[in-house]
């Protein structure tokens, strides 16, 4: 039977229908593809990108013998190089496309995804993350960070070697500003963040739960607006992953680890979308209301979405996802249950 389920956290619906799950023509899970010598993100082809902005490595920079490298993206959405100057035409409002897209390259070996890493090269991966965002921060016209990875082609992949994105934008996206409203009003009413009693409910009630590592917990969203979705949240409040001490990241880089590792073993190599939610990097004059109470209320998360199938006319015409499968069943499956 079919529900129509409340994101609390989005304020969205999703409509979870299992009926759904066994119509045809459902998208194949990702193969491993061959390595191409021409790879510009495998190590010895350093030359083949910009000089990078930053990299764990052992030697100088743009050689071999690196874990983490980041680079400008070549076809960056925007640039730090241009000036912040917001315009008006009429009714219609732009600004110039300032800000920063970095390309993190997770590691040297091109067909390894998070699940073939191990906790030590996944914590590299969130401390490289962190000290970008450290960086950036420094710049005050960059507001709001988005950090997300693409796999496979149904996720938006355009290459094969795996990477993450991190594009660092002058204002806040409409979606997490009207988060940040929510949230504080709840925060005002409550005395706690919308995230702190959605984690404090899943761990209460236990059937989408699938781990508890130190200060984090990974779940299959009430809401999952996909198949074997699952998100990653602090147990604490920790607004984003600056704040994360060194043994909270050893606990987020195993917990990401371990339930990378169940969903390979339900879903073979498959497509999907990452990404973090986090606090904002600076205040502007959206967001500074908000940022006196942020680090009470605001709790970064981690989203994985697999890209099973594709989406059609009806999540695009009204923003609602159909979700085949009940994440209360994946998160039995995902566990072992």
């Amino acid at each position: 039977m079919s529900e129509i389920r409340l994101d609390t956290i989005n304020n969205k619906y999703v409509i979870i229908a299992p009926e759904r799950l066994h119509r045809p023509n459902l998208e194949g899970y990702t193969k491993r593809k061959k390595i191409n010598p021409n790879c510009p993100f495998c190590e010895g082809n350093e030359h083949l990108t910009p000089n990078e902005v930053y990299a764990l490595r052992y030697n100088e920079p743009n050689k071999g013998m690196w874990r983490t490298r980041v680079v400008p993206n070549l076809y960056k959405a925007v640039q730090v190089e241009l000036e912040d100057i917001a315009q008006r035409d009429g009714l219609f409002e732009y600004r110039s496309g300032v800000g920063a897209h970095e390309i993190l390259i997770d590691s040297p070996c091109h067909d390894c995804d998070i699940g073939d890493m191990s906790v030590n090269d996944i914590e590299n991966w969130l401390r490289t993350m962190i000290i970008r965002m450290e960086d950036l921060k420094n710049d005050k016209r960059l507001i709001y960070l988005s950090i997300f990875k693409n796999f496979g082609q149904n996720a938006g992949a355009t290459q094969d070697h795996p990477h993450t994105q991190l594009l660092a934008l002058p204002v806040i996206p409409k979606k997490q500003l009207a988060f940040l409203s929510r949230n504080e009003e709840y925060y005002l009413r409550h005395g706690r963040g919308k995230i702190e009693d959605v984690v404090h409910n899943e761990i209460k009630v236990k059937k989408r739960v699938l781990y508890i590592v130190g200060n984090f917990v990974s779940f299959c969203p009430y809401a999952s607006e996909f198949p074997f979705e699952v998100m990653i949240a602090p147990t604490k409040n920790i607004s984003s992953l600056n704040r994360c001490s060194r043994e909270d990241l050893i606990d987020l880089a195993n917990i990401i680890k371990m339930t990378f590792k169940k969903l390979n073993q339900q879903l073979g190599v498959f497509d999907y979308n990452l990404y973090f939610d986090l606090a904002p990097l600076n205040p502007n004059f959206e967001a500074e209301k908000y940022m006196f109470s942020i680090d009470k209320n605001y709790r970064f998360t981690l989203r994985v979405a697999p890209r099973i199938y594709r989406l059609g006319g009806f999540e695009v015409s009204t923003g609602m996802y159909i979700n085949s499968v009940e994440p209360e069943y994946c998160a039995r499956l995902l566990r072992g249950d």
